[in-house]
């Protein structure tokens, strides 16, 4: 029975939120490790594939890799991209691959592409999935210059993020942008630490700079959850900052939750296949569900 990757993602972080127990993602970025991961469901030959990209980068290493996995196969294809090459022409190439009897094809210029301190480009790059001459998933804002080297056209039925997860390094004020509301727009998401007292650490969460969620006596509400709506879209946010009042420095991230759907939580995640069969049946849904975690590590 196939096992997608939100399954084991969602049940690691309901622990974590639960137990505080200590996360893959925790012990990963004990050694500096930075991502962003984000899971794509695309129909690519007549078929539903989940896409996983992941920007991370670390000391040593800067990459992008792409996983394209069958959602009823146990099979997948994996590319990697080095972002720290030496070599210029590295940064711009071509891989092809069967999906079932269909040829697929992943390009990439990254040449010129510009960055922050987050692992993933902020602009002048484009990665391309195309099949069968439609342009599967474009990641970028080189649209033009993508469909033109790959001679594609756009897909009838646009790949939908349904998970994404990445980490976050501030000394109090944690900021990303995440794709939930009316039609998947994208809102810059505020999670700042404050000291309303002495002894009395508060937090709030703010969107696109108003605040929605402020949470005082902090020591007693380290973990919780509220509901919030987005242009009209009810959206949970859960979150657990135990480790950021109980822990020494850099043992533990808060962690966060971004939820968009109706319904309780843990029941719509028991079965992944259901999730996964939901998502693909609204894909073109304005309000297909939506989950963002994110790890906020506190630096002294």
């Amino acid at each position: 029975m196939f096992r997608s990757p939100l399954e084991s993602e969602v049940s690691m972080n309901q622990k974590h939120l639960k137990d505080q127990k200590l996360t893959k993602e925790t012990a990963i970025n004990k050694s500096g490790e930075d991502f962003v991961t984000c899971i794509y469901v695309a129909k690519i030959a007549h078929f539903f594939h989940a896409i996983t990209t992941t920007w991370s980068k670390n000391l040593t290493s800067h990459t992008l890799c792409i996983i394209v996995e069958h959602l009823s196969e146990e099979t997948h294809f994996t590319c990697k991209i080095d972002l720290k090459s030496w070599q210029f022409w590295g940064k711009k190439g071509l891989k092809s691959f069967k999906v079932g009897e269909k040829r697929a094809d992943i390009y990439w210029d990254l040449r010129s592409a510009k960055f922050s301190n987050r692992p993933e480009p902020v602009s002048d790059y484009y990665v391309a999935l195309v099949s069968e001459g439609e342009m599967i998933l474009l990641l970028g804002d080189q649209n033009k210059e993508a469909f033109k080297r790959t001679k594609s056209r756009p897909t009838m039925v646009d790949a939908a993020l349904v998970h994404k997860k990445e980490t976050v390094y501030a000394k109090k004020c944690f900021c990303t942008r995440t794709m939930v509301g009316q039609g998947k727009k994208q809102h810059d998401i505020t999670i700042e630490s404050v000291l309303s007292g002495p002894f009395d650490p508060a937090m709030q969460i703010s969107v696109d700079g108003t605040v929605l969620i402020r949470i005082m006596n902090l020591h007693w509400r380290f973990r919780g959850n509220e509901k919030v709506f987005l242009d009209n879209v009810p959206v949970e946010i859960f979150w657990n900052v135990h480790d950021w009042l109980y822990s020494g420095p850099n043992s533990g991230p808060g962690t966060f939750i971004f939820k968009q759907g109706i319904g309780k939580f843990e029941d719509k995640y028991s079965d992944s296949a259901g999730y996964i069969n939901d998502e693909i049946s609204d894909l073109q849904s304005p309000c297909t569900e939506f989950c963002h975690f994110l790890y906020a590590w506190k630096t002294v």
